[in-house]
């Protein structure tokens, strides 16, 4: 598993342990589980609809279609959501600044 051991692997683990605390790490799991289930389900949806659909809707699908499953995901992970939201907000200001 990408030449990872034994003792590796309880470093990674207690480095993690020592980062989100013994309460957050459940929530954490939860929420990447829910996000990898999320994708499967709409990668299996979209790739039923991806061959009825037209070319002509979007210029770019794919782009669109990650955008989608990129947003579903961040919605599942603890704290992202609320980091992404900064960063547009952030960005929004960088816009009013230039303009």
């Amino acid at each position: 598993m990408f030449g990872l051991g034994t003792p590796e692997l309880i470093v990674i683990g207690v480095i993690v342990l020592v980062l989100f605390g013994a309460k957050r790490i459940p929530e954490i799991g939860k929420g990447l589980g829910g996000a990898i289930r999320e994708f499967k389900h709409a990668k299996k949806d979209l790739s039923g609809t991806a061959a009825t659909q037209e070319k002509k809707q979007e210029p770019n699908p794919q782009t669109s279609l990650e955008r989608k499953l990129a947003e579903k995901v961040v919605a599942q992970v603890p704290g992202v959501k609320q980091a992404m939201n900064a960063i547009d907000k952030v960005d929004k200001v960088k816009e009013l600044m230039k303009s």
